[in-house]
């Protein structure tokens, strides 16, 4: 095998579906991105897959760590595991950063609503939420993986 992770996805190939199974049913993960030192920065996230387009998004805020690095390098890796964790998934991926939201009405918000839902069903109050992304400087930040790699038992 040389090295290689014989369930890796070579770039350009089709995700293998037990990886892509278990990144779309975890719904929580360890998000990597680079420092400028080139250091990892992990961060722990909630996340959800479309399950067609394979599209992973993440509510994340402008003025954190996370989103500056994504800034300055989209490189990323998103971490999921199985609840006993032997079985895992590392998504690699660049990331396309949305518009930081700046209205209650916005698109931005609309799509964090959509999210929200996605993840967790229904706001106890949509008003407050929807305040509380504007004030947060909350965007999504979105990437289909280009590669998969892990253990799928």
């Amino acid at each position: 095998m040389g090295g290689m992770d014989p369930t890796a996805t070579p770039s350009g190939a089709a995700l293998p579906q037990p990886l892509a199974d278990l990144l779309r049913g975890a719904r929580r993960g360890v998000l990597a991105t680079l420092k400028r030192d080139g250091r990892p920065q992990l961060s722990t996230v909630s996340y959800a897959v479309d399950p067609q387009s394979m599209l992973v998004r993440i509510s994340t805020r402008s003025p954190l760590a996370k989103t500056a690095n994504l800034r300055r390098d989209p490189r990323l890796s998103l971490h999921a595991s199985s609840a006993d964790g032997w079985s895992y998934v590392v998504a690699e991926g660049r990331a396309q950063l949305g518009v930081v939201a700046r209205d209650p009405h916005d698109a931005t918000v609309e799509e964090l609503v959509d999210h929200y839902r996605t993840l967790s069903g229904e706001h106890p109050d949509w008003d407050e939420f929807r305040q509380a992304m504007v004030d947060e400087e909350r965007l999504v930040l979105s990437f289909v993986p280009d590669r998969l790699y892990g253990l799928a038992r």
